[in-house]
């Protein structure tokens, strides 16, 4: 497999997008534990496209984790593997920077070629034990989950971190999805689980958040409410504030 090939190996599979991205690699990466704590800490989980249309990827990446956002994923369907690889180069120094937690979604192969501190699936992705063999016990593994029974058997399996609970209102970003509301929040919250987790979908600074937090929720992820604030920074502030 050529994923396996040692660093200087080059495969099919090691473009130069890829072997330029193996001295991040091997730089220096937080522990698991350390991962963990940042995990236990989050509060404000921000997903975002590569911007490309703007071109201000880097810029708002920082406004963003400087406002309070604790992770950061990358999500974008559009992105072919190699352009993707790029922007997740960029994604990884920032959070470097500032102390922060990145994420990638899907795609195993791209997680461990960046070194991703977090790596996100779905309902149809790999099992949590699929990923963990793909790339081992120090990356923090999430799994979307959509009702009660899901949420359910992702708080139950041992091998996952974390897990996000939604879309509590619909949103143009998971098109075709039908909302779940706040009522599975309120149980995930009543189960007492110790597990971090994060309600997601279509939350807003204004009373969508208040609903959600009176469901239970400490932790949400946003999509629109960071990446299109002419003040990202701000925006993220004002979600943190209000989340403990």
């Amino acid at each position: 497999m050529a994923l396996s090939a040692p660093v200087g190996s080059r495969g099919p599979l090691y473009s130069r997008a890829m072997t330029a991205l193996l001295p991040l690699v091997d730089a220096p990466r937080p522990t698991r534990e350390e991962r963990l704590a940042l995990l236990d800490a989050a509060r404000l989980y921000v997903c975002t496209t590569a911007r490309t249309a703007t071109g201000d990827l880097e810029e708002f990446l920082d406004a963003a984790y400087a406002g309070g956002v604790d992770i950061i994923q990358l999500r974008d369907k559009d992105l072919e593997a190699r352009a993707e690889i790029e922007a997740l180069e960029i994604l990884a120094a920032v959070a470097r920077r500032h102390g922060k937690l990145f994420s990638v979604n899907d795609r195993a192969d791209v997680a461990a070629l960046v070194g991703a501190d977090v790596f996100h699936i779905g309902q149809g992705d790999l099992t949590t034990a699929q990923a963990r063999r793909l790339l081992g016990d120090d990356v923090i593994i999430g799994r979307s989950t959509h009702s009660i029974a899901q949420a359910a058997e992702a708080d139950a399996d041992t091998a996952l971190d974390y897990f996000c609970v939604g879309p509590v209102w619909e949103t143009p970003t998971k098109p075709g999805r039908a909302a779940i509301g706040t009522g599975p929040l309120r149980a995930v919250a009543a189960s007492g689980t110790s597990r971090p987790w994060f309600a997601i979908g279509g939350i807003d600074e204004g009373p969508r958040l208040d609903e959600v937090v009176e469901a239970g929720s400490s932790r949400i992820v946003v999509v629109r409410a960071v990446t299109e604030a002419l003040d990202p920074a701000g925006a993220a502030a004002s979600l943190r504030a209000r989340l403990r």
